[in-house]
This record gives structure tokens, C-alpha cells and sequence, in this order.
């Protein structure tokens, strides 16, 4: 029973009715990029279409009172992967390679999970050569990578930075962002009007051909991180405009991840969370999202920063119910 500590807890917590196939099920994690508290329809968003994570609210259970691991990206995702505060990785002895085989990967692998990280990764920093990190995914107990190092802003433009005017004036491929599959580099820079859009198409491959045993899949979307992207198909579709289409086509990958688990039979033994890292980048207005009645956002330990949206799915397992 030891090793299914972990699990047991998240499942005590959600309510879930145990039984002995409850103690290894599928897990699904999606966990996207600088999302408000207030930009999605169960959390009062009145702008945003997001029908598909409104079914996971309505089946699973909504919490209103959940807190990410840090107020932006790498610490969030720090405290995510080592279930440890990301103070304790900051520098020193305690860095992050000395915990390579107890990250959430790496202990889910040992117990007989097929691994896949589709997204951003962004827990060591942006090494010169990513490919060869010893944080590189692989390392760290995945057996499947196809993503991005870190944030979709990573590198900017030579004698440029972040900003509001560099945000509206971009195009898909201003920031040259890698795309690396395993530890080679598909394509830079990238065309980050896709990115969604293919992580989408490969979880629904990777569910499909490693459903004959447990998974963990980690589906870290890039957006709705700054600078804002959508595939064609969701441009100018959204009531909450630029930032709007990036959620929209988000719910979307949401619903076609669900669809998979129920063609494939798999629903009742997968667990799905969806979440955030962090809150909006508000200063960005078009290219920021909504923290809703929640004071501030990214950067900030207000609620705004780190009050996230959560939702856990099982059918026949969590009954539906906010917390």
C-alpha cells in the first residue's frame, strides 16, 4: 500500500469510491499557462465558450479554493513535480537533479505507468542546449517528450523584451521557440499558432496506443501564456477576443482528450485534472486573461497569483459536487 499513498490521499480528498483497480488508474493532468481564476464559464467567465471543461466542472468536482505552488511558472511547476515548496530547489545542494527519480514521473514509471510530457516543460530554466540537459524530460522519468523548453516569450527577439506593444506587433513566429521531440529539435522557431493544436493531435495518438497500461499523461499547454495564439479554425471566434480564442481552442483539446478516454474505453479508470501554473499576466490586456473578483495576478501572492481554477473527472468514481 505504500506505494499508493499518493493516489490513495487524491482520492480521499476527491470523495472517491475505492476499490482495488482504483489504485492504479490512468491519470490525465492538464495543466495550462497563466490561466485566471476568472476566465472560465464555471468560474463566471461570461465571454469565454469553454462548454467541454464546464462537462468536466458539471461530472467532477470544482474546487473554489485551490492554490498553485508558486505565482509564476518555474516555481509553480517546481512545487508541482516534487510535491515539496520551490524554495527548497532555489539553489544550492538541494537542487533539482539530485531528485530526478522522486519527481511525479519518475515515481508513477516505477510503478509500472507509461510517461509522456506533451507542452512546456520549464523546470530547469532555458539551458543552452535542451536537448542534453540532464533535466530534460527524459531524465526526469518520462518516456515520451514533444514540446517547448520553456515559456512561448523564450528567447525574444535580439535587443528586445516583453512587452505590450512587442505582444501586439508579433506574429507566430517572432519568438524563436523550439519545438523538440525527444531530445531532437523538430523546428525553430516554431509556429506557435499550432502548438495547441498538435499537442491536442498527439495526446489523442499516445492515449490510444499506451491504453493497455497505466498512463500519466502530462498535457502542459504552452498557451494562454503571452503572447496569445490560436489555430485558424478559433481566430476572431471568441466574444473575449485574442486571449478568448486561446481558451476557447484549449476547451476544445479538453473535449477531444475526453473523447478518447470514452472511445477507448478508458474513462472509468482514468482520472483527469485540469489546472493552471499560475494567474493572468494582466499588464497585457488582449494577451492577459482574468484573475475575476480575485486581487491581482502573475508575480503577485494576492489571490489573483496563485488561486487557480481545478477540476477532477471520474466517471463512477468522483461524484459531482463543488468543494
Amino acid at each position: 500500500m505504500k506505494k499508493n499513498i499518493l493516489i490513495l490521499l487524491v482520492l480521499f480528498t476527491l470523495g472517491a469510491s475505492l476499490d482495488a483497480a482504483a489504485l492504479r488508474p490512468n491519470i490525465v493532468l492538464i495543466f495550462v499557462d497563466d490561466m485566471g481564476y476568472g476566465d472560465l464559464g464555471c468560474y463566471g467567465n461570461k465571454r469565454n465558450k469553454t462548454h467541454n471543461i464546464e462537462r468536466l466542472a458539471a461530472e467532477g468536482q470544482r474546487w473554489t479554493s485551490f492554490y498553485s505552488s508558486g505565482a509564476w511558472c518555474v516555481p509553480s511547476r517546481t512545487g508541482l513535480m516534487t510535491g515539496r515548496h520551490p524554495a527548497l530547489f532555489a539553489a544550492g545542494k538541494n537542487n533539482l537533479a539530485k531528485v530526478r527519480d522522486k519527481l511525479m514521473a519518475a515515481m508513477l514509471k516505477k510503478q509500472g505507468y507509461a510517461t509522456a510530457i506533451l507542452g512546456k516543460w520549464h523546470l530547469a530554466g532555458y539551458p543552452q542546449d535542451f536537448t542534453k540537459s540532464p533535466m530534460h524530460p527524459l531524465e526526469c522519468g518520462f518516456d515520451y517528450h514533444f514540446g517547448t523548453p520553456g515559456s512561448n516569450d523564450v528567447p525574444a527577439p535580439p535587443g528586445k523584451r516583453q512587452t505590450r506593444s512587442l505582444f501586439d506587433a508579433c506574429d507566430k513566429f517572432t519568438f524563436k521557440v523550439p519545438l523538440i521531440r525527444g531530445r531532437k529539435l523538430i523546428e525553430v522557431p516554431t509556429d506557435q499558432e499550432l502548438l495547441t493544436k498538435r499537442y491536442t493531435q498527439e495526446a489523442v495518438k499516445w492515449i490510444s496506443a499506451n491504453k493497455g497500461n497505466p498512463f500519466f499523461l502530462y498535457l502542459a499547454h504552452n498557451m494562454p501564456h503571452a503572447p496569445v495564439f490560436a489555430s485558424k479554425a478559433f481566430q476572431g471566434k471568441s466574444k473575449g477576443g485574442r486571449y478568448g480564442d486561446t481558451i476557447e481552442e484549449i476547451d476544445w483539446s479538453v473535449g477531444q482528450v475526453l473523447k478518447t478516454l470514452q472511445d477507448e474505453g478508458l474513462s472509468e479508470n482514468t482520472l483527469v485534472w485540469f489546472t493552471s501554473d499560475n494567474g493572468p499576466w494582466l499588464i497585457f490586456d488582449t494577451h492577459g486573461g482574468s484573475s475575476g473578483l480575485l486581487r491581482d495576478g502573475i508575480g503577485s501572492t494576492w489571490e489573483g497569483g496563485m488561486r487557480e481554477p481545478s477540476i477532477a473527472w471520474w466517471p463512477g468514481k468522483i461524484k459531482p459536487h463543488t468543494s
